[in-house]
């Protein structure tokens, strides 16, 4: 089943739940700071947690950055309740790995 597109109002409320992330048009995104090889780490681990999910972020490793871009591909490239679900998590795996959200 498809997900279903979420309302302007709804997105709102779910990015006040979320600080740090930002929207980007029809994607959220944040970037968060740690060491080259950590942010590589990091991405792992958001990918093998996008594998269980079902549902996979764009991921942007620079030197001592890593950036994720999140919109649901199978609505239209637009914003659903799965991207808030998936930022959470991310939230999370960088919390643990000692990643600082810049």
């Amino acid at each position: 089943m498809t997900p279903q597109p979420l309302s302007e109002e709804e997105i709102a409320v779910h990015l006040a739940e979320l600080p740090g992330w930002e929207r980007e048009d029809h994607s959220i995104t944040r970037t968060f700071k740690h060491t080259y090889h950590e942010c590589v780490h990091l991405a792992m681990y958001v990918a093998g947690k996008a594998r269980e999910v079902g549902h996979h972020p764009d991921m942007h490793v620079t030197w001592q950055r890593i950036r994720f871009v999140i919109t649901t591909h199978d609505a239209g490239n637009r914003l659903t309740a799965k991207d808030f679900e998936l930022a959470r998590d991310i939230d999370a795996i960088a919390a643990g790995h000692g990643a600082e959200p810049i």
